[in-house]
């Protein structure tokens, strides 16, 4: 049966390379983008563009994210899928205007923000797939809220990876059978990605890797019980994610943080 499907960063990547699959499966894959022009270059480009619809935010803005949430909240009763993909690594600017480093903002806070908001549409047989990466670090709290700065980009990108994998433990464990499931996934290590050649400046393996088992998070029976799990796709497995993960009273004071910064946003 189709799915309705939303995928944050379908513009480049993964994220496009995964559209164009679940698009020519028959899914509604609802687009999201912070390009307009590159957004319907990519709607035109798929198999059936008139089973997209596509939406606009700059996901490093609160606002916008809210926003995004309202515009499809106005257009859909539910949703069967969520697959927040969108991230940032390497960019000129470090920090957002609120002074939430930009890897915070995009990587953890929007994804915490969006599936809440969205959350009235996602029952307890839908999915959220949250993009986590094999870079995990512990998470400076003080860093996550804005106090405090880190330096190097690759360890804030780090960081909020992990950040990002500890509330999908979290959410997965409070919600319970009452929500989505919820699972982080690593999609493999050192992909084809525009972020992976700008940051390392390499090409990367073949896209292929991440486009497939996001396929599989969304849709396949052996995720249907993975609720508040982290498959690493290196592996090939649900595996064991950084110790900090495994620890619930941790994963909660990073949901209290996140909380805190996005208070007025509810």
């Amino acid at each position: 049966m189709p799915k309705t499907i939303l995928l944050t960063g379908a513009t480049d990547g993964i994220g496009l390379e995964t559209a164009k699959r679940l698009n020519a499966q028959g899914h509604r894959v609802l687009l999201h983008g912070r390009n307009a022009a590159k957004l319907e270059a990519v709607r035109q480009a798929l198999a059936d563009p008139d089973a997209t619809e596509t939406y606009l935010a700059d996901l490093s803005d609160r606002k916008e994210v809210v926003a995004l949430a309202r515009a499809i909240t106005q257009r859909h009763d539910a949703l069967d899928v969520l697959i927040n993909n969108a991230g940032v690594f390497r960019s000129e600017a470090s920090c957002t205007a609120e002074g939430v480093d930009l890897r915070f903002a995009v990587n953890t806070l929007a994804p915490y923000l969006l599936t809440r908001q969205l959350l009235p549409l996602l029952g307890p047989q839908a999915r959220v797939i949250n993009l986590s990466s094999a870079a995990q670090a512990p998470v400076d709290l003080d860093a996550l809220a804005g106090r405090t700065r880190i330096a190097d980009q690759f360890e804030s990108y780090a960081q909020s990876k992990l950040a990002l994998t500890m509330w999908t433990v979290a959410m997965a464990q409070s919600l319970a059978d009452s929500g989505p499931l919820l699972v982080a996934v690593n999609p493999g290590s050192l992909l084809a990605t525009k972020m992976v050649k700008e940051g390392f400046g390499m090409s990367g393996k073949s896209l292929d890797t991440g486009a497939d088992i996001l396929l599989r998070a969304a849709l396949a029976d052996a995720f249907a019980t993975a609720s508040g799990r982290y498959f690493d796709n290196d592996s090939g497995q649900f595996a064991a994610p950084h110790a900090d993960a495994r620890d619930l009273h941790k994963c909660q004071e990073v949901v209290r943080v996140v909380e805190a910064m996005l208070e007025k946003y509810r």
